[in-house]
């Protein structure tokens, strides 16, 4: 009885521990990031010259450009919503953004609400000090994290 229920035991584990070498890495549990092909993309820009501007409420700047190249990637469109960024880090903690742009870097204090994306250009800042650009998705989000970060890193962004 012992052996049987050892051995059931074993075999249970084993299904768990092999049962979960099957998720995907990294998730997307809310399938955003498939969601997202073919559809449309929900960015938010707030005015940071030079790296983003709002002329007339049309969206322009560099980073502007790499959300639209990315959307590219997905076949999808841009829906931009220029705001302040307080706002539109609200609007991404109630699900109504997957990317936020202007001039972010890793020392945002928005850090603790959204997530942000490996560096994908230093620079050099008023004060001499080094500026790590980021952009930021919602929190949780790792597959179209991932997506971002892999085409931000094979770009060759210059600073504008």
């Amino acid at each position: 009885m012992t052996r049987k229920f050892t051995a059931a035991t074993v075999a249970a584990a084993l299904g768990l521990v092999l049962g979960g070498c099957s998720a995907t890495i990294p998730t997307d549990p809310d399938g955003t990031l498939d969601s997202l092909r073919g559809g449309v993309v929900r960015a938010g820009v707030s005015v940071s010259p030079p790296w983003t501007d709002a002329e007339a409420g049309e969206p322009s700047g560099l980073e502007v450009d790499l959300v639209e190249d990315f959307a590219g990637t997905l076949d999808a469109q841009v829906g931009w919503t220029v705001a302040g960024e307080e706002e539109l880090v609200a609007a991404m903690e109630r699900g109504e953004l997957d990317v936020l742009v202007g001039g972010l870097t890793a020392t945002s204090p928005w850090a603790d609400k959204v997530a942000l994306t490996y560096p994908y250009l230093t620079t050099t800042g008023p004060e001499g000090e080094k500026e790590l650009h980021v952009m930021a998705v919602p929190s949780g989000e790792n597959a179209l994290m991932t997506e971002l970060e892999r085409f931000l890193l094979d770009q060759e962004v210059q600073q504008p």
